[in-house]
């Protein structure tokens, strides 16, 4: 079942990260920004939208899946992995500066994930205790 939650939350970042990318890449192309039917046309036309778009399904079922099984507060924890690769990814594709704030932000995702999973862990082996 370990394994599961991996590969799951794997994949779950993996959606979300393109969806966020993809969009980031939808924005540029979009420019300039008028609010008018030129300026949709010029969205719907470029393919990083649908990349968005898939990204935004997939992880959608992909949550769905995970929530049936994982448990909510490392589930939960564990989906907000994705700041952590657009940050790097942004900073490679996009030329954003890493900073300390990002550093010190995605050091406290770790850490948070971490920690919920050791607590989830720990309660799940006293569940298996008292069952006995």
């Amino acid at each position: 079942m370990k394994l599961f939650y991996i590969i799951g939350f794997i994949i779950l970042m993996s959606f979300d990260t393109l969806a966020q990318i993809s969009f980031k890449f939808a924005s540029i192309h979009a420019m300039p920004l008028t609010y008018d039917m030129a300026w949709l046309i010029r969205i719907l036309s470029h393919y990083w939208i649908y990349g968005a778009i898939i990204g935004y399904i997939g992880a959608f079922f992909t949550w769905m899946t995970l929530l049936k099984h994982a448990p909510v507060g490392p589930a939960f924890a564990a989906s907000h992995l994705e700041l952590i690769s657009v940050t790097l990814l942004s900073i490679w594709l996009f030329n954003e500066p890493l900073t300390f704030a990002k550093v010190l932000g995605a050091t406290l995702i770790l850490i948070g994930v971490l920690f919920l999973a050791k607590d989830e862990s720990k309660q799940h082996l006293s569940t298996n205790e008292v069952l006995k």
